[in-house]
């Protein structure tokens, strides 16, 4: 589920990082990391205490990530949701700060106006009998309302920076960040109430069927305290374990001050 979301994620990860792309084809995904990318993800603290002591620059690795699984044998790293690698990733990024303010770039010739947008990137986690995740990318226009899913497809065709441009001007937001905040998670509640939850019968029905083969075993054997409370902790084990669950949790987010004429184009007006 996802696979070519979490590749678009991953391409805007690295991007985003001043990382060379050097192949992006069909799940597979080749990388030059900067020295922070490469200090950061490629668990090497011996060699780079070293290189700096001597006072050299050093030589960041490059990494090869395949999502398709139909080439999961190629030479490459496969990564999919729920692998270490993919959580060391959305580690990285709550350790780099879940926040940020950005501003496209651009080159007026005169007073510009730059819109408001809110980009919240979150992760769905089901868990139960199997486990799967879903990354979520949504952009709310803080002076219209205005919503897009997988905004970050859209903001990856555009150059961004941390510094406003010259002649450049921010609008104030008609909807406070908290409000739109609000409004992107409660448009992904509504995805999940409308989301297809036969994943979550299936696992009820796991559960029970766990629970009663874990009585029937009981069922015949001593029925001293020791024994109640085996079956119990066992019971509750089971429950923990395949019991269907949602969670959502924020990678993390900013405002983006785009250019009225990128705004038009994203929420398709002339």
């Amino acid at each position: 589920m996802g696979l070519e979301n979490l590749h678009d994620f991953l391409t805007d990860y690295f991007t985003a990082n001043q990382c060379d792309i050097t192949e992006n084809n069909n799940g597979k995904l080749s990388v030059q990391l900067t020295a922070e990318m490469d200090e950061i993800l490629m668990n090497r603290p011996f060699y780079w205490q070293y290189v700096k002591t001597l006072g050299y620059p050093g030589e960041p690795m490059g990494i090869t990530f395949i999502t398709n699984p139909d080439r999961r044998d190629e030479e490459g790293e496969w990564i999919h949701f729920g692998s270490p690698r993919l959580h060391q990733i959305f580690n990285t990024l709550i350790s780099q700060g879940k926040f940020t303010k950005i501003y496209q770039q651009i080159a007026p010739t005169q007073r510009t106006a730059l819109v408001p947008w809110l980009v919240i990137n979150s992760k769905i986690s089901y868990t139960g009998k199997h486990k799967k995740d879903e990354i979520k990318s949504i952009g709310l226009q803080l002076i219209n309302g205005a919503m897009i899913t997988h905004i970050m497809d859209e903001l990856d065709a555009m150059t961004l920076q941390s510094s406003i441009p010259d002649f450049c001007y921010t609008i104030t937001p008609l909807i406070r960040p908290k409000s739109g905040y609000l409004r992107i998670i409660q448009y992904i509640e509504s995805y999940l109430q409308n989301y297809d939850h036969s994943w979550a019968e299936e696992s009820w029905r796991y559960l029970e069927e766990e629970q009663k083969l874990l009585e029937h075993f009981y069922k015949n054997t001593n029925e001293d305290d020791e024994y109640k409370n085996q079956m119990t902790q066992e019971l509750v084990a089971i429950e923990n374990r395949f019991k269907p669950q949602i969670s959502i949790e924020v990678v993390n987010g900013g405002i983006f001050y785009l250019s009225q004429k990128s705004s038009n184009k994203l929420t398709g007006k002339n």
